[in-house]
């Protein structure tokens, strides 16, 4: 078997960068909006009996004017998957369920119902193969067209850079995957979103690797855009209140169907990062 040891670190240095810059930027609009909120960074260490290293993360959260709860976490985790659990990922050997997985998930909830939600997570999974996914996609309580288009051309210039085919096959996996179906409604507008881009070679890693780190260059660009181009909207109660139930179909996604919540939750993750993508508020009717 390939030894990933120095990709997985390659990875998981650059997934940090990543935060770090969106986490500036998200501190650089809330300035704008005369607020001195910031993220606040949470270190914690995975634990799974017998193994002497099986890594943690850091969790960064914001609780600010604009940003209502915005939660940006990287995590390197290393151990071995439940037998049951192993039989449902991509290469696990059933004699050998060994997996390091290295990523960055950031879900922001706005305070202003025009501003549009939004989820980014992009990742490298080792088990008996090696690969990449991740994606991005919008989820805005009240849709603006303009908005809509342009995070998804951003997303198409990224894809376009690597493959003519990705954007294409990406965005339609993003419509099936980001969907509610005991609502029969999609959870927001999507994006794209790619999973086991896989790596039998070192050309295939430099590859993949490029093709993800331009997903995660392509959120920094747009989405603070759409930040600033609805955050001093006027709104009302009834915006508030579509607010609140859009955010409940979001919740119900994140629990009942998101694999990241899956993962994390089968593997010993901590459970305050696991469950930072819930909104801080929602309704039911």
């Amino acid at each position: 078997m390939t030894d990933w040891t120095d990709n997985t670190t390659r990875a998981r240095t650059w997934f940090e960068s990543l935060r770090d810059r969106i986490c500036a930027s998200f501190e650089d609009i809330e300035r704008e909006a005369g607020s001195d909120a910031s993220f606040e960074y949470t270190p914690w260490q995975r634990e799974e009996e017998g193994n002497d290293n099986p890594g943690g993360g850091t969790r960064g959260l914001l609780k600010g004017t604009v940003f209502e709860k915005a939660g940006v976490n990287v995590s390197t985790v290393h151990g071995r998957f439940a037998p049951e659990f192993a039989k449902t990922m991509n290469g696990v050997d059933p004699d050998d369920p060994t997996f390091t997985a290295t990523g960055i998930s950031l879900v922001a909830h706005m305070a202003n119902p025009h501003v549009p939600a939004v989820h980014m997570n992009t990742r490298f999974l080792v088990t008996g193969k090696a690969w990449f996914g991740g994606g991005a996609d919008l989820n805005p309580p009240i849709p603006y067209e303009e908005d809509t288009a342009d995070f998804h051309a951003r997303l198409r210039a990224a894809c376009a850079a690597h493959n003519p085919t990705y954007y294409e096959r990406y965005s339609k996996w993003a419509e099936e995957y980001f969907y509610i179906p005991h609502r029969q409604v999609h959870r927001g507008v999507g994006g794209i979103f790619y999973d086991h881009l896989e790596c039998e070679s070192e050309q295939d890693f430099d590859r993949h690797f490029a093709f993800t780190r331009d997903v995660g260059e392509a959120f920094l660009d747009i989405y603070p855009q759409l930040v600033r181009r609805r955050m001093d909207a006027d709104f009302t109660d009834s915006d508030v209140r579509t607010q609140l139930e859009w955010r409940g179909r979001y919740a119900e996604f994140n629990l009942v169907h998101d694999r990241g919540t899956l993962f994390g939750l089968k593997t010993g993750g901590n459970i305050d990062a696991i469950l930072m993508s819930l909104p801080p508020r929602a309704e039911w009717s």
